[in-house]
């Protein structure tokens, strides 16, 4: 079972991917969008990804407040779950995010990454984050 894992943010998506055994996450690319709204682009890559590697599970970042609430990025991105949702007829797993991003900005600091090349791979740092979560939690 191969399973993807998303870091939705307004403009940019980074993506994961799950190894073929569901053991380890890893980063595979950020797909940029010049207009928040516009998903299209977005999808249309993703779907390339899912067909190429064969994704049965797609987990994405949930961005709940610290506070366990739910503000205009958790509405965005339940939007974006249903376009996923309906073009692709997987399952989409909702996975906490809180502090992922801030988790990926230490490693990478941690890593002596330089600030200009951290902006180019914090996505899908934290959407490694976000899968490596899910799947240390349920495949097993």
């Amino acid at each position: 079972m191969r399973i993807i894992g998303l870091d939705f943010g307004s403009k940019t998506v980074g993506v994961a991917m799950g190894d073929p055994f569901g053991w380890t996450a890893q980063a595979l690319e950020v797909i940029k969008r010049p207009n928040e709204n516009d998903v299209n682009s977005t999808l249309d890559r993703l779907e390339q990804i899912i067909k190429e590697y064969s994704v049965d599970k797609i987990v994405i970042g949930f961005p709940k407040n610290m506070n366990n609430s739910e503000g205009e990025r958790c509405v965005k991105t339940n939007k974006f779950i249903k376009k996923l949702d309906e073009r692709f007829h997987l399952p989409v797993i909702k996975w906490d995010e809180r502090l992922s991003t801030m988790f990926a900005e230490r490693t990478l600091i941690e890593a002596d990454v330089r600030r200009e090349n951290r902006k180019k791979v914090i996505d899908k740092v934290a959407a490694v984050i976000i899968l490596q979560g899910y799947l240390d939690t349920y495949q097993k």
